[in-house]
């Protein structure tokens, strides 16, 4: 049985908030979410906005592990929703982190980082990005900045660039049509016992970059063999299990896709 450990999620009113912090809490973790509205079934919540570092500060007191998922999880206008939620919050969250003596940081980031991919298959943690937007371009910072706070900073940093989780019927309908949708999505189940693996794993790198999705329906587009490897992650779900709207809907500022 891992350790206990008080752990800060971030976006958790969000799809996968929600079962990330359902997750982690059914192994006994202490989990605080923060989030803009309040976050159901997480009596221990802050409400607040991530682009003030004074409500960051007061969620991050004597926390062990942050999940960062928070963020507008889409394309979207950049100076208004990309800046303040992908960029300025990232930044409060890992200065926060840092002050507050955080051990380890799990980012959230994107498959849209290869939505210009054109090369080989699987692809892997060390294929060249090919962002197409501005929300890809947020992510990729993310990436950067991890690495700086690990390396000059001293914190445990785990970059996980998760499949398509969808948000609406609407999105399930594109995953439904496009064979890359398919081989690229990620249960709400899976996506809680993959970011569960990552807080109680032992033994991390200082900085490291993993993919993770369900179990693939058709071809493989993402190489999982690095997150099992580093941190046992066995998806369990392959399209369309685990698809629940009604157990995680998305009622907060959203998640990484």
């Amino acid at each position: 049985m891992a350790r206990s450990r008080t752990v800060l999620v971030t976006g958790s009113a969000g799809r996968i908030g929600r079962a990330v912090s359902a997750e982690l809490r059914t192994r006994g973790h202490r989990v605080r979410g923060f989030d803009r509205v309040p976050s159901p079934d997480l009596p221990a919540a802050v409400v607040g906005n991530l682009d003030r570092a004074d409500d960051v500060a007061r969620a991050m007191a004597d926390v062990e592990t942050l999940i960062h998922l928070a963020a507008t999880p889409d394309e979207d206008d950049f100076l208004t929703k990309l800046l303040p939620n992908n960029v300025v919050a990232l930044y409060h969250v890992l200065e926060q982190a840092r002050l507050a003596g955080v051990r380890r940081v799990l980012l959230a980031s994107s498959g849209q980082l290869f939505r210009g991919h054109r090369g080989p298959l699987p692809i892997t943690p060390g294929t060249p990005t090919s962002p197409r937007n501005w929300y890809a371009a947020t992510k990729i910072l993310a990436e950067a900045a991890g690495q700086v706070y690990a390396h000059v900073h001293g914190l445990e940093v785990l970059v996980i660039r998760c499949g398509w989780c969808p948000r609406s019927p609407d999105q399930a309908r594109e995953i439904e049509e496009s064979a890359h949708g398919k081989a690229s999505y990620l249960s709400p189940g899976d996506a809680g016992r993959c970011f569960a693996a990552a807080v109680e794993v032992e033994n991390v790198p200082r900085f490291a970059v993993v993919h993770a999705t369900s179990r693939p329906a058709g071809p493989t587009r993402y190489d999982l063999e690095p997150i099992r490897a580093l941190l046992g992650y066995e998806p369990r779900d392959r399209w369309p299990e685990g698809l629940d709207f009604e157990a995680y809907p998305t009622a907060g500022e959203g998640d990484a896709p």
